[in-house]
């Protein structure tokens, strides 16, 4: 049916445009094909249509027409195809493959204009800058930028982590095994709400009770087992602190073969030195020191998190291990 002249409209079909005209669920221009429909049931002049409608008259014809062809149906909108992809799947995994490799020689890092132009070169294949750019947005690459990274130079590196790590999944029957590490220089703030942040208008604003109590360092220590941390802040960060919490850390244990892993705290150990100057040592307590540029293994969890890696490594060289003598708790 071509809706060429009148529109006869049947009680129901009117009802149905009525609906999609007072439906908040429809789009405004889907009313808007509706009412053009209505309007011409009324026998009004297209160009007085497109005019209520603020359309052009050949638009008026094309809803008149898809009304006519497809009913109601005709009046709503189309779902449509994904968009066609403007570059081949080969140019995509050339420009990601190349990002992961050094720049040509004279420049230090990847620019969106560079890349474009050696795909260009070795491709042959024209590639928008921007496309570069939307696409190491899209895949999270940032050439522009560059980290460091650092290296032990310690020659038994190796076989300390795996006395660590195999301490970690493997410890020996019975024993604890404790992570002690330290975060010095906290800021001890008494407060009811964080700050505000500073804004284009406003300065940085705290509460009218904010009191800064100078500040404060915390040591912990984590049971590899149980997953259980005991710590406690002290005002000062030295040997003799440490030892006191040590003592503290290791009191509840007593009896039991116990493994700390340590910082490089060398004040404490030679304050442990000196409690027992004779230098007789006690099997019970050994400490693993974690040496330069090992800050990870602080973490058993990334250590274990590793994989099985090397086997657990013998008992002998975990005995070789540094040991400190065991203060008589109090």
């Amino acid at each position: 049916m071509l809706l060429t002249g009148r529109v006869e409209l049947t009680a129901d079909e009117r009802a149905e445009l009525l609906a999609l005209v007072n439906s908040p669920e429809v789009s405004a221009a889907v009313a808007t094909r509706a009412r053009i429909v209505l309007w011409r049931a009324e026998d009004r002049p297209k160009k007085e249509i497109a005019a209520l409608a603020g359309v052009s008259r050949p638009t008026v014809d094309l809803w008149l027409r898809r009304y006519g062809a497809d009913g109601v149906a005709g009046l709503l909108d189309q779902p449509r195809g994904a968009g066609r992809e403007q570059m081949p799947a080969k140019i995509r995994a050339r420009i990601l493959a190349a990002t992961r490799t050094s720049p040509p020689e004279g420049l230090s890092h990847w620019s969106s204009r560079e890349m474009a132009a050696f795909i260009e070169r070795s491709e042959g294949v024209y590639v928008s800058h921007h496309y570069a750019a939307k696409l190491w947005r899209q895949t999270g690459l940032r050439p522009d930028r560059q980290g460091t990274f650092k290296i032990s130079r310690d020659p038994e590196f190796a076989e300390k982590v795996a006395d660590i790590v195999g301490l970690y999944l493997d410890p020996p029957g019975g024993a604890v095994v404790l992570s002690l590490d330290e975060k010095t220089q906290i800021q001890a703030l008494d407060r009811t709400q964080p700050l505000l942040p500073i804004t284009f208008d406003a300065t940085e604003q705290r509460t009218h009770d904010y009191v800064r109590h100078g500040t404060t360092n915390l040591f912990a220590a984590l049971n590899i087992a149980t997953g259980e941390v005991y710590g406690e802040c002290r005002p000062i960060r030295d040997g003799a602190n440490f030892l006191a919490f040590l003592k503290k850390a290791v009191r509840k244990h007593a009896g039991k073969e116990i493994h700390n892993r340590l910082d490089q705290h060398q004040e404490a150990r030679r304050q442990q030195r000196e409690v027992n100057p004779e230098g007789s040592r006690d099997t019970s307590l050994a400490s693993y020191e974690r040496r330069t540029r090992t800050g990870w293994l602080s973490r058993p969890r990334t250590a274990a998190c590793a994989g099985p890696g090397p086997s657990p490594p013998p008992a002998g060289r975990r005995r070789r291990a540094a040991r400190a003598t065991d203060p008589a708790p109090g």
